[in-house]
């Protein structure tokens, strides 16, 4: 492994586990504001509406998810995520490796091309998943990917409700300490965003809500470090499949969002965000005796299984 990356996803116990990458073409700012903001308006609309782009059937892993993920041993009720595959939607899988894995094989949903207050949110998805992609693929630990063959991609854009008190709320209060369960994680930097007049109108980019808020990571040796990734730049962690594939020699990430302290109104306030899951193909083996579908299973019912009973 070169220097860097060696230095990001190492072992030693200063490593972050997290790789920024910079001087992204000067397109890119222009996709992500864009399918930030129609994040966020998706969040807006109402939960009836929301709901008819959810799919029970793949552990939500296609369309919106709301409520429906357990974290720290409740359902996360603050954080609201649309998934998708950015590069194609309805994989070429066979009928029985479709019916297996939903979660992984199951077709895109998209919100329609009328829906009033989010038009356009399929393309701006797909373009900034795709044109990440591009821009991702020279980079070593990307290429690295090759050795576990075709993977697949499936990402996921978020919106963190800030409802906690500030005074007292935990350093996870945004979104749970957690691992990836994918081979790495790419992120774009936060978006934080204030209500218009109105639920279509255009939200209010506005500084993040306090010093403390944001990204959380342990390092390997366990020290709590905020990251900040600019807004012209990515940033990759590892997953957990990757630990599990290189014998612990790459760790994954624990990783959380804070709200953070000091917060006047935390509630006015959301944090917008873009993860790409970059995964092996459900059949690969992550060791002798373990495919990256049997290990993600036991993701997917660990998060879940108190939503499928």
């Amino acid at each position: 492994m070169s220097p860097k990356p060696e230095r990001a996803f190492g072992s030693d116990p200063e490593c972050l586990g997290i790789l920024i990458v910079r001087d992204l073409p000067p397109s890119y700012a222009a996709y992500r504001r864009r399918l930030l903001t129609l994040a966020y308006k998706f969040a807006k609309l109402d939960e009836n509406i929301r709901e008819q782009y959810t799919d029970a059937s793949s552990s939500y892993s296609f369309g919106w998810s709301h409520g429906k993920e357990i974290m720290n041993g409740k359902p996360d009720l603050l954080k609201g995520s649309y998934y998708a595959n950015p590069l194609i939607d309805r994989p070429s899988v066979s009928s029985q490796q479709r019916k297996e894995w939903p979660e992984y094989y199951a077709q895109n949903i998209w919100p329609k091309p009328d829906e009033k207050g989010v038009e356009g949110f399929e393309e701006a998805f797909k373009d900034l998943g795709k044109r990440w992609l591009f821009t991702s693929s020279s980079m070593p630990a990307i290429r690295a990917l090759s050795v576990f063959g075709c993977f697949d991609v499936t990402a996921e854009v978020d919106q963190h409700l800030a409802n906690y008190e500030a005074e007292d709320e935990p350093v996870d209060s945004w979104c749970g300490f957690h691992l990836d369960h994918s081979l790495l994680t790419g992120l774009c930097s936060a978006m934080y965003l204030s209500s218009g007049d109105d639920d279509f109108s255009e939200p209010i980019e506005v500084q993040s809500p306090s010093k403390s808020s944001g990204l959380y990571i342990r390092t390997r040796g366990g020290k709590l470090t905020k990251v900040s990734v600019p807004e012209d730049s990515l940033a990759f962690q590892t997953g957990e499949a990757l630990e599990i594939a290189t014998g612990g020699k790459l760790r994954a990430t624990p990783h959380c969002v804070r709200v953070g302290s000091g917060v006047a109104d935390p509630s006015k306030i959301s944090r917008e965000t873009f993860a790409l899951f970059m995964q092996p193909d459900t059949n690969q083996l992550l060791s002798p005796s373990v495919t990256f579908g049997q290990f993600s299973r036991g993701v997917f019912n660990e998060h879940y299984e108190r939503i499928s009973d």
